[in-house]
């Protein structure tokens, strides 16, 4: 697979198999991913792996949660701005109705929106998972840093015959997570990411994208 061809497929896959993801291949998949750029190489980024029994046990947890009704952690960054301008909000706005259409969840069926947003605390039923922390000392350099991490692994999954899901979601769980992985008290947990064998069943729906002249300026004359 060519990087042309990973970067296309790359897509957040939200029905996984329970076929195991050999440890070398994660392992090959993260030793390599450490070549991804980060500003005077400061590599940001602290990696917790989760499979088998400590997966399992930060999706019980995360479920038990749910099933109570308990309240989300104190965020500890601003997902997105209170107020989101144009043209990001239609986009987010566009980003659900595709999600959720797909799915056959009307708009305003709150309830099943609820129960499929409730999957994440389940990765999907991918087999393996990883928690993505950073020192929340540093600053917004390193947090994109963190973001090129990210892609370098998700890309490196695709060649592997792999796919992923990035979620934010885990960090509204992260002293649930934290009750397992026992990060340093200076992580702050970015996001999660689920890994494993897409479903063949699973719905493929790709998310549309900006055509390119709205997010690139070419400047050569």
């Amino acid at each position: 697979m060519d990087v042309y061809e990973a970067v296309a497929s790359r897509r957040s896959v939200r029905r996984f198999t329970d076929r195991p993801v050999p440890r070398e291949v994660l392992e090959r998949v993260l030793s390599t991913a450490a070549w991804a750029p980060s500003g005077s190489n400061l590599q940001p980024w602290h990696a917790y792996v989760l499979t088998g029994g400590p997966l399992d046990a930060v999706k019980k947890r995360a479920g038990a949660r749910l099933a109570a009704g308990d309240p989300w952690d104190e965020p500890e960054y601003e997902q997105y701005p209170a107020h989101l301008k144009s043209p990001y909000r239609e986009r987010r706005s566009a980003f659900g109705e595709q999600r959720y259409g797909g799915l056959g969840i009307l708009r305003a069926d709150v309830e099943a929106r609820q129960r499929a947003a409730s999957a994440n605390w389940n990765c999907f039923g991918a087999p393996a998972a990883m928690f993505c922390y950073i020192d929340r000392d540093l600053g917004r350099p390193q947090w994109s840093d963190v973001g090129m991490f990210l892609q370098t692994v998700m890309l490196l999954l695709r060649a592997e015959g792999l796919h992923s899901c990035t979620q934010m979601a885990w960090a509204k769980f992260h002293r649930t997570v934290a009750e397992t992985v026992a990060p340093p008290r200076d992580l702050t947990l970015f996001c999660g990411m689920s890994i494993g064998y897409e479903r063949p069943e699973a719905h493929t729906t790709r998310t549309g994208r900006a055509p390119v002249r709205e997010t690139v300026t070419f400047v050569d004359r």
